[in-house]
């Protein structure tokens, strides 16, 4: 299944049939394609999270509320654009539901242009979430490819290290970091030593947002990144 295809099937949570049923014919007269859920539990087992590209949520239901699945959500890595539809007595609850990252709330009964128009917002971030998803796997593959050495050379020359001081600190030549720079290039499909630095800052959060041990990150090479001057961004290839 493509991106954009995703993109335009949501999911539908209500525990409330006759809204699930307005609201689907709504998204379908318009071209989209929507499932229906009576609870967050059955949303969760469905396995949809992984395939919609918005959910319309009622904030207050039976069993696990439409809170309590945002934050589930949350704790699952899933960035899942959210829309809550609630009664004027949780206005406060969606204010706060919109705090921690929903795209918009709706008070019953549901204004289906301003509804849509919160969808088409929803599906666009959803879009724009898989895009980077798929960038950021593919440069952590990148960084897979490299060998152990190319690991620990890559974060020295990306803290703004030249290569003779790489060179001193882990006792091999400069010829030799000059050739692990033009390995790593290479396979990180870098065309400048400034989209190389972004990079690494990208694989540095992900290795930082999996709380890796102090022993993974001696394994794998990395350690706090310096500022980086800009003579740094513009060394050249060979040479210093």
């Amino acid at each position: 299944m493509t991106i954009e295809r995703t993109s335009r099937l949501l999911a539908i949570l209500d525990d409330d049939t006759s809204v699930q049923s307005a609201l689907q014919d709504l998204m379908e007269a318009e071209g989209m394609c929507a499932l229906c859920f009576s609870s967050a539990e059955q949303f969760l087992l469905s396995g949809a999270r992984h395939k919609v590209g918005c959910l319309i949520a009622d904030i207050q239901m039976p069993g696990m509320t439409g809170i309590e699945l945002q934050a589930h959500l949350k704790t699952e890595r899933c960035s899942i654009p959210i829309i809550f539809i609630t009664g004027r007595g949780d206005i406060a609850l969606a204010v706060s539901a919109m705090k921690h990252g929903a795209i918009d709330f709706h008070t019953k009964p549901v204004d289906g242009t301003s509804l849509l128009s919160s969808v088409e917002r929803a599906l666009q971030q959803n879009l724009a979430n898989r895009r980077e998803a798929i960038e950021h796997a593919s440069i952590i593959a990148r960084y897979q490819s490299l060998t152990p050495r190319e690991r620990q050379v890559l974060p020295m020359l990306a803290s703004g290290l030249l290569n003779k001081q790489v060179a001193f600190e882990l006792g091999i030549t400069e010829y030799t970091v000059q050739l692990h720079r033009g390995h790593i290039m290479r396979k990180m499909e870098a065309d400048s030593f400034a989209a190389l630095v972004r990079m690494t800052d990208r694989v540095c959060l992900h290795i930082a947002d999996r709380q890796e041990s102090p022993q993974q990150a001696a394994l794998t090479g990395f350690r706090p990144r310096l500022n980086v001057g800009a003579d740094a961004l513009h060394e050249p290839q060979t040479g210093r």
